[in-house]
């Protein structure tokens, strides 16, 4: 009998210790929420990133040309330029009183840019660039520029 008191006396010190005790050690509801937060914001982020760095690895694929069409440009180029030597050296050079509108070093004959710039001033900018393209084989873009810029 003598058991009981102390018994109960540990009883009573267990109870007072366990109702004292925090029931979670770890962090609050509020804490643990927000940690929960940060993480799938972080994952979102990171899912975004990698969606924006495919969509410009696609972007930057297609707007970049293959091998094969920078030759086909360059080969491009070379016709072109041989067509201006040829419109240089064509039929009338050398004979008295022909001057070739394009000069040798890509020029342009300054009686012929003085015409262009006369038919420009005068409200015939469209004959002026249809004889800057014949003369030059340039493309509309850069006579239609360089004509407006006269």
């Amino acid at each position: 009998m003598d058991m009981v008191p102390a018994l109960i006396l540990v009883a009573l010190i267990w109870a007072v210790s366990t109702a004292l005790k925090p029931r979670d050690t770890g962090i609050s509801d509020a804490e643990r929420y927000q940690l929960e937060l940060a993480i799938r914001a972080q994952a979102h982020y990171a899912s975004q990133v990698k969606a924006a760095t495919a969509a410009r690895a696609r972007v930057e694929a297609a707007t970049r040309p293959s091998q094969n069409e920078q030759q086909h440009s360059q080969q491009a180029d070379h016709a072109r330029d041989a067509l201006r030597a040829r419109a240089i050296s064509g039929p009338g050079v050398g004979m008295h009183g022909y001057q070739a509108q394009v000069l040798p070093g890509g020029q342009l004959n300054p009686q012929f840019a003085l015409q262009l710039q006369s038919m420009a001033r005068s409200g015939q900018k469209l004959q002026a660039i249809k004889m800057l393209r014949q003369a030059t084989h340039s493309d509309l873009l850069t006579a239609k520029n360089y004509v407006d810029r006269l």
